[in-house]
């Protein structure tokens, strides 16, 4: 009984569609366990390159970790205070080198001031556009 090819997709991965290029329609079920062994021994091959190049080879061509370590790392008391204490350190450096800002370069900004005739063209032209607002209706 043949199976179609979108059912031997299910075993096969992303980065090994060479299936596709075949352009076939069936697939038998001995072809499909055929397929199925083949990828296995691919498989198994990865891993054994993997832990003969010390387990430097990252991840396999299905995108699982081969070898290595797993999960979040944690980091040891001490070595956050050493890095805090740098970190602090650097601030330092930076405040005494006359860096007030964090995001600017020469320290703090004066605040600029508007004149009182440049306040007072402002004023006059939002009074028009409030008039013209009231009077066009």
């Amino acid at each position: 009984m043949p199976l179609t090819l979108i059912y031997f997709y299910r075993f096969s991965s992303d980065a090994e569609n060479l299936i596709i290029d075949m352009a076939l329609t069936d697939v038998t079920t001995e072809q499909l366990r055929r397929a199925v062994s083949l990828k296995e021994q691919i498989e198994s091959l990865e891993q054994q390159l993997a832990r003969l190049l010390g387990g430097g080879a990252g991840q396999g061509v299905g995108g699982g970790r081969v070898g290595g370590r797993g999960g979040r790392r944690t980091m040891s008391a001490a070595a956050r205070a050493r890095i805090a204490a740098a970190q602090r350190a650097r601030w330092a450096r930076h405040r005494a080198s006359g860096g007030g800002r964090a995001g600017g370069v020469g320290g703090v900004r004066k605040r600029r001031r508007m004149s009182a005739e440049a306040r007072a063209r402002i004023a006059a032209a939002q009074r028009a556009r409030w008039a013209r607002s009231r009077g066009g209706g």
